[in-house]
């Protein structure tokens, strides 16, 4: 597989980031209690690396191409797109969508599957042989194509070297192993554990070829500012399966600053699974808005799963990650 080419000199992270190597402690992944402080909303953004989109889409899936509804399938459904269920936050071509079939039905139960290539799980790791695996991260498009996103308390205080397997499922790692090479967290989670700022970047290293983990697996898109209530997949490794759970439902606001998302079977080891929105039917691959974690540190009951809500916050801690990398 050929190497793009990229000039980008490597640079410093930005204010307001920390940036650290995995370093000593013990595994963040317990979803347990945490505090709550306000914060605004900003405008939609979606998150854009320096020099434009570097995603790859693949079409690594055999799922069925969503359904075209006709013109006058879509008139049929006016006077119920007209009354959405949640009150009307949900934009209107994501209600004519869900109505007409475009897009899944919404779930109450994780199920296990078989994954995605561009969502993994997070292993501990010494001297190249893993440990138990302890939470979940995903790739994120970025220029260098060595960036995932995952919680923030997942990795404070880890202790040794955090592996990265991305599609990992029955003991296997179908598109490598990846070590963890630097932390980025915002310096108001690393001060105070807000959990606004539960969300952190890691960079990972290239494989033995020289090749960086995203030009292997994919990445996801990465987006602030988003509606309060969207239909989104979460994807998870609880602690002790060989499998990803995944459901797909309906974010809603809890809060000013977090979102819920309420479907079972997301236990221990699921923190830092991507809110992934808009997802692609074909590749599987979507939007990150989110990722469990923040309040209570993702939640206390297997059934109901919080996320920070992705403000300029993120998107800040973004740049700043890719200044780092």
């Amino acid at each position: 597989m050929p190497i793009r080419q990229r000039s980008r000199q490597r640079g410093r992270a930005g204010p307001g980031a920390r940036e650290r190597p995995a370093g000593p402690g013990s595994p963040g992944g317990s979803r347990g209690l945490a505090g709550r402080n306000g914060r605004g909303n900003p405008a939609v953004q979606r998150v854009t690396p320096p020099g434009g989109q570097r995603r790859r889409v693949r079409r690594w899936l055999t799922r069925p191409s969503a359904r075209l509804a006709s013109t006058a399938t879509l008139a049929a459904l006016a006077a119920f797109v007209a009354t959405p269920a949640d009150g009307g936050t949900t934009s209107l071509a994501t209600r004519l969508a869900n109505a007409a079939g475009l897009v899944p039905a919404a779930s109450h139960t994780g199920k296990p599957f078989a994954g995605l290539p561009a969502v993994g799980a997070l292993f501990t790791s010494n001297a190249g042989k893993l440990g138990s695996h302890f939470c979940t991260a995903s790739v994120v498009n970025s220029p260098d194509g060595n960036l995932l996103i995952t919680a923030a308390h997942c990795v404070t205080g880890v202790q040794g070297t955090i592996a990265f397997v991305p599609g990992y499922v029955n003991g296997t790692a179908p598109y490598g192993v990846w070590d963890v090479t630097r932390v980025f967290t915002d310096q108001a989670w690393a001060s105070s554990s807000d959990p606004d700022d539960d969300v952190a970047f890691l960079e990972v290293s290239q494989n033995s070829a020289g090749v960086p983990v995203e030009d292997v697996t994919g990445a996801e898109d990465l987006a602030t500012g988003q509606p309060p209530s969207e239909l989104v997949q979460v994807i998870g490794y609880p602690d002790g399966a060989d499998q990803p759970v995944v459901c797909q439902n309906w974010t809603r606001p809890f809060g000013a600053s977090q979102m819920e998302f309420d479907c079972g079977g997301y236990t221990n080891g699921t923190s830092g699974g991507p809110f992934l929105a808009r997802v692609n039917q074909a590749t599987g691959q979507g939007t990150v808005i989110g990722v469990i974690g923040g309040y209570l540190q993702g939640g206390d009951t297997p059934s109901q799963s919080f996320s920070a809500t992705f403000s300029r916050n993120v998107s800040t801690l973004y740049q700043a990650a890719i200044a780092g990398s």
